[in-house]
């Protein structure tokens, strides 16, 4: 069975995202895999990476969970939105505290190379946003979405990481908010 984690990376729990990561849940729900959605928010760390790389910090017994789960998952579901064109700094402080040398990707000796630890897993981002897609995506570049596909779940192995762009939800109905759910939950029934 295939084991899919979501994260819903939106300090609101009555966000639109919130309800997003529910809607993918219960689509993976429906298809019957393994599913564990979790929100950022309810757990309990310091989204500080304190002294960077030169020093260790103690992972707190959420964060140790969090990476048992990821160890474990097949497929990882990133649910936010997108704010000062990348992500919210919970989401980022978690990928500091979490997405660590030796966890998720380890330097060689004496290389400019690294390995990657979490090869044979697949991602996909559902990324809200005020902007219309076609703004961020031609006119700002893609910041945030670079970022999190190349720059972190690429760079540790995780591949390939699909990108759903939902925006712009400030101009939404409510009629266009369900459909948006009901495509997500589609995405989780498709479990991709």
């Amino acid at each position: 069975m295939k084991k899919i984690l979501i994260f819903n990376g939106h300090p609101d729990k009555e966000s639109f995202c919130t309800a997003l990561a529910q809607a993918y849940k219960e689509g993976a729900d429906m298809a019957r895999t393994g599913c564990k959605l979790i929100n950022l928010v309810d757990l309990d760390f310091t989204p500080v990476l304190k002294y960077g790389y030169r020093k260790r910090t103690d992972l707190e017994p959420d964060l140790l969970a969090v990476q048992r789960d990821i160890k474990e998952a097949d497929h990882l579901v990133f649910v936010y939105p997108t704010w000062w064109s990348t992500f919210p700094a919970l989401l980022s402080g978690f990928i500091d505290r979490v997405f660590l040398p030796g966890f998720a990707f380890k330097y060689r000796e004496n290389s400019p190379f690294w390995d990657k630890l979490l090869t044979g897993k697949t991602a996909r981002l559902i990324v809200t946003m005020d902007a219309p897609p076609w703004y961020y995506f031609f006119i700002m570049g893609s910041p945030g979405h670079k970022a999190m596909k190349k720059g972190i779940l690429e760079f540790c192995g995780v591949k390939p990481v699909k990108v759903t762009t939902i925006g712009p939800i400030k101009s939404f109905t409510k009629e266009k908010r369900a459909q948006w759910i009901c495509e997500v939950r589609k995405l989780g029934e498709s479990s991709s």
